[in-house]
């Protein structure tokens, strides 16, 4: 056989096996965003059963582009969570968990990982010399502010802990108008004494808020 290295026909034969794998990329990209998007969908009610006439409702139209969507932003959720799992060396269950109740508070994960770690190391059944107790290292007067009668068994929850830590820290961003610093060291040290320092014209600061916000740039609060 004549040997065509070199030549037009081989670069012409290369360029079409890098277009066929080109294309066989692509398709495959589009054809996960298709099944994450299909394993997202529901159908609603009215496409589930048929009225009381025996009349079948046709299935509501979907939006392809709104479907491809919403298996894309399903993909950047886990490609979040799991860059959290992978940065603090977590499980991506607990990671999914922090993330996820960060979102639900409105509170920016990545200021919601690092708190979590100075407080807790990630361990759920922490509990502090005085009494802090879980991830987020509540005391109990503070939990039962947000949840009346709460117990410290139930504190040691991890998704009820979470969920009250976070609120806590979005309210004190809110108290003191959007200046994370202060709500952190009010959330670590508590709002008598940060509030007697600044009185006193002395620096609050011990340091927490300090660790927390290494290379945080955020508002800390989601819009």
């Amino acid at each position: 056989m004549k040997d065509l290295r070199g030549t037009y026909v081989h670069r012409g034969d290369r360029e079409r096996r890098r277009r066929r794998f080109r294309a066989g990329f692509m398709l495959a990209g589009l054809l996960a965003a298709a099944t994450l998007a299909a394993r997202n969908w529901e159908p609603g009610e009215a496409s589930a059963a048929a009225p009381a006439g025996g009349t079948a409702v046709a299935a509501p139209h979907h939006d392809g582009v709104a479907d491809q969507r919403a298996g894309f932003s399903e993909l950047q959720r886990w490609h979040h969570i799991h860059g959290y799992a992978r940065r603090y060396k977590i499980s991506s269950a607990l990671a999914e968990a922090i993330y996820e109740a960060a979102i639900a508070e409105r509170l920016d994960p990545a200021l919601a990982f690092p708190l979590v770690r100075l407080e807790s190391r990630f361990h759920e059944r922490a509990l502090s010399p005085v009494g802090a107790i879980g991830l987020t290292q509540l005391m109990l007067p503070t939990a039962r502010f947000y949840k009346p009668g709460v117990t410290r068994e139930e504190l040691y929850d991890r998704d009820l802990n979470l969920r009250i830590g976070f609120r806590y820290l979005r309210d004190m961003i809110k108290t003191y108008k959007g200046n994370v610093q202060l709500a952190l060291l009010v959330y670590n040290r508590g709002p008598t004494a940060v509030e007697l320092d600044r009185r006193l014209g002395i620096d609050p600061s011990n340091g927490y808020d300090r660790i927390v916000l290494r290379g945080y740039k955020g508002k800390g609060i989601l819009d």
